[in-house]
C-alpha cells in the first residue's frame, strides 16, 4: 500500500474549473465515501479550499488508485476525467509525503507563507477522521505534516506579515477606497474565512463591520466577538443584503456556498439606492464564486476576486525565508521516510528474536530430558546464560538492520534478514496480527488523536 496525492490548485486550473471540482462542507462526507468505496482506496482524505482541491488517498495500485480518485473527481466537478487530466498534478509515494508537508508549510499557497492552510488541513484531517476514512497511515503522516508546518513558521519568517488571500485582497480594497479606516464594510459569511476577513477588518481601522449570515447564530457570534474588541458590529439575515449593500464601502463575500449569493439583480437594486458617486469594492473569495461575475461591469464597482490575485501571487518572488522552510521541508521529508522504512522491518526483527526464542525454549527443553537430575539453580543458570548469548549475538545484526533499512533504498534488508535466517515468509505479518497488538495500536491512535 503507497499513498498517492491527486489534485488540483491555483497553479494548474483556471478558478472557473477548480470552482467546478471543489467539494462543499455538505457533501465532503459523500465524497469521502465515494473514495473508500473504490476498489483501490482503504484511507483517504480530501482537502478542499478557495485555491485547491486535492485528494490524499492510501491505494493498492499507482494506476488503479488514479483512475478510482480521477473518476471521484470528475463526477464532482461533472465531467469526463478526461476533461480534468491537463489541470490535475498526481505525486506517488515519497513525491506525495513532499507535496503535503510543502502544502502545509504553506509553500504551494496562493500566497506563499500563509498560515491558514494549517487550520484547513487540520479540518480536512478532522472530517475524514468523522467520515471513517482515516487509518494508522493517514493518521501518522497528517501529524507530522501539522508538525511540520508549525516548524516552518516557528523556524522561519514566511508568514511574518501574516499573507493570506484575505489580507492581499483587503490591500487592493485599501488602495481603491483610499484606505480603510472609518469605512463601513459588510462581510458575508461568518465562517472560517469570514472571521480571518473580520479580524483583518479590525486591524485596519474599519469604522463598521455588518455580518450577514445563512445561520443567525453565527453571525450573532461573530459580531459579538468584534464588539468585544471594539469595534462596532451587527448581525443580519441575508435577506437583508440589499439595504446593507446599498450602505456599504466594501463588501467581502466568502459564504462557500454552492450558487451565487449576490446576483446582478440584488446588486442593480442595492446600486439604484446609493450615491452613484460613492465607490464600491467587492471582494469575492468564495469558491465557487458568491458574487455574479456581472458585477464588475456595474457602474463604480470594483471586484477583487480569485482570479485577479491569481494572476498576481502565481509567480511572487521568492526570499531566503522561503529557501529556509524548503530546506526544512526536505529534512523533514528524509526523517519520516527513514522512520517509514525502519518500521518496515521492525516486524521482520521481531520475527527473528521470537524464533531465537523458541529455539533456546526447544533446547533447554531437550537438556531437561536428557539431564533431568540437574539441580535447578544450575539449570537457571544455564537458561539465563543462553539467553544471554542469543541476545548479544541477535543485538548487533538487528540494531544494524535497521539503520541500514532506514536509509535510501534499505527496502531490501528485510528479505534478506529472512533469507539468512530462514523465517517463514508470513513470519513478520504474523508478529502483527494477534488481536492484542491490534486493539493497542488502536487505543494509542486513539489516544494520539485526541
Amino acid at each position: 500500500m503507497s499513498l498517492l496525492a491527486v489534485g488540483l490548485s491555483h497553479r494548474t486550473a483556471p478558478v472557473s474549473v477548480l470552482e467546478r471540482v471543489t467539494v462543499p462542507a455538505a457533501e465532503l462526507r459523500k465524497v469521502l465515501e465515494e473514495l473508500l468505496r473504490c476498489d483501490s482506496v482503504s484511507e483517504a482524505l480530501v482537502l478542499s479550499t478557495c485555491n485547491r482541491v486535492e485528494v490524499y488517498a492510501v491505494v493498492e495500485t499507482f494506476h488503479g488508485g488514479l483512475a478510482d480518485i480521477s473518476a471521484v473527481l470528475a463526477g464532482q466537478a461533472g465531467a469526463e476525467a478526461t476533461e480534468l487530466f491537463d489541470h490535475f498534478y498526481v505525486h506517488y509515494a515519497a513525491a506525495a509525503v513532499e507535496h503535503l508537508f510543502s502544502v502545509a508549510g504553506g509553500l504551494d499557497s496562493m500566497v506563499v507563507g500563509e498560515a491558514q492552510i494549517l487550520g484547513q488541513l487540520r479540518t480536512a484531517y478532522s472530517q475524514a477522521d468523522e467520515a471513517g476514512t482515516v487509518g494508522r497511515t493517514l493518521h501518522e503522516l497528517v501529524q507530522q505534516a501539522l508538525r511540520v508546518g508549525k516548524r516552518v513558521h516557528t523556524e522561519t519568517g514566511i508568514d511574518h506579515a501574516g499573507a493570506s488571500v484575505v489580507t492581499e485582497a483587503l490591500s487592493d480594497a485599501d488602495t481603491a477606497l483610499g484606505g480603510l479606516v472609518g469605512r463601513r464594510a459588510l462581510v458575508v459569511g461568518a465562517g472560517s474565512m469570514g472571521g480571518l476577513a473580520a479580524a483583518h477588518l479590525r486591524r485596519a481601522g474599519i469604522g463598521e463591520v455588518v455580518i450577514a449570515n445563512r445561520s443567525a447564530d453565527n453571525g450573532a457570534r461573530l459580531a459579538s466577538a468584534l464588539r468585544a474588541d471594539g469595534v462596532s458590529a451587527t448581525a443580519v439575515a441575508l435577506t437583508e443584503l440589499r439595504t446593507e449593500i446599498a450602505d456599504a464601502d466594501l463588501i467581502l463575500a466568502c459564504t462557500g456556498a454552492v450558487d451565487v449569493v449576490i446576483d446582478a439583480a440584488l446588486l442593480s437594486a442595492a446600486l439604484f439606492d446609493r450615491d452613484p458617486a460613492r465607490p464600491l469594492v467587492i471582494c469575492d473569495l468564495g469558491l465557487p464564486k458568491d458574487v455574479d461575475p456581472a458585477a464588475a461591469g456595474l457602474p463604480g464597482v470594483r471586484v477583487v476576486d480569485l482570479e485577479t490575485l491569481q494572476r498576481r501571487l502565481l509567480d511572487a518572488p521568492t526570499g531566503l525565508d522561503t529557501q529556509r522552510a524548503k530546506h526544512i521541508v526536505t529534512d523533514e521529508v528524509r526523517g519520516y521516510l527513514a522512520g517509514q522504512r525502519s518500521a518496515e522491518v521492525t516486524p521482520t526483527v521481531t520475527a527473528l528474536r521470537k524464533r531465537a526464542a523458541e529455539v533456546v525454549d526447544a533446547e533447554l527443553l531437550r537438556l531437561d530430558s536428557r539431564l533431568p537430575e540437574l539441580d535447578a539453580s544450575v539449570r537457571g543458570e544455564l537458561a539465563k546464560t543462553v539467553r544471554r548469548v542469543v541476545d548479544k549475538l541477535l543485538h548487533t545484526p538487528t540494531v544494524r538492520v535497521k539503520q541500514l533499512a532506514a536509509a535510501p533504498g534499505g527496502a531490501g534488508y528485510a528479505e534478506a534478514l529472512r533469507e539468512l535466517f530462514g523465517l517463514d515468509p508470513q513470519a513478520p505479518a504474523a508478529v502483527c496480527a494477534p488481536q492484542v497488538a491490534e486493539e493497542t495500536t488502536q487505543s494509542t491512535m486513539d489516544g494520539e488523536k485526541s
